[in-house]
């Protein structure tokens, strides 16, 4: 898709149940037709600049992108801490977990210029995750890309509830993914039939498409240049290939 100029972005306020959540939209506006919409799924730390970016570089690229709030409104971990926190809860409740999922993919359809029939969703660390859990729940989604997200559930015979095609984007030596977790993995969406593609990055580990998370690779999580730019161009090659 070609590159347009003229990005619109704001807030959007929704409701799950009684939570409020407020989420990012971006799109361009320059012409009115309809387009495949892309939900986002931030990283622990919950909706920030990074996500908003990503939305943007979508809308760049002619989707409509809209970066969910899971956690709720003005909820906004400052460390890693109150991150792990408050992403365990999502963890620890896959049924609340999908429920934000659902709902936010409820609420990319709604917008305008958004081709309902078209939509995928992409995640970060746990959104990465959550971009899985949201095609295991049987969502009416085109594709699910995760970057550097978890790859073990609850239940894995929830797969075969997958509708959609799989990209997976892996560090190849990520200490956060466990080697048995890429191998669990596979065999789970094979044993379902599920046309998915997992690539992993040479040298890269846990959050190698944040800049934020430095460079230094002993800690587990690091930017890590050519593997976020090479996954960034496999994702938009996986959109060429799902919404034709």
């Amino acid at each position: 898709m070609k590159t347009h100029s003229e990005i619109v972005t704001k807030d959007i306020e929704y409701n799950d149940g009684n939570t409020v959540l407020q989420g990012y939209l971006a799109y361009d506006n320059s012409n009115e037709n309809l387009r495949p919409g892309i939900l986002i799924i931030h990283q622990w730390r919950g909706i920030s600049d990074y996500e908003k970016m990503r939305a943007k570089q979508l809308a760049g690229e002619g989707y409509v992108a809209f970066a969910a709030d899971i956690y709720g409104k003005d909820i906004r971990p400052s460390n890693t801490e109150e991150a792990g926190k408050e992403a365990g809860k999502y963890y620890g409740d896959l049924n609340l977990y999908r429920q934000r999922l659902i709902t936010g993919l409820e609420e990319l359809k709604k917008q305008k210029y958004v081709d309902a029939g078209k939509t995928a969703v992409i995640g970060y660390c746990f959104g990465g995750s959550g971009a899985l859990e949201l095609a295991r729940s049987g969502a009416d989604i085109k594709g699910a890309v995760s970057f550097h997200g978890g790859l073990k559930t609850a239940n894995t015979e929830d797969a075969k509830k997958i509708k959609c095609r799989i990209l997976v984007q892996h560090g190849a030596v990520d200490p956060f993914v466990p080697d048995e977790d890429v191998s669990n993995f596979k065999k789970e969406m094979e044993n379902a039939g599920v046309d998915y593609v997992l690539t992993e990055y040479a040298g890269a580990v846990h959050s190698f498409t944040l800049a934020s998370a430095g460079s230094d690779t002993s800690k587990g999580s690091a930017y890590n240049e050519k593997a976020d730019k090479r996954s960034w161009r496999a994702m938009l090659e996986f959109f060429g290939e799902i919404f034709g």
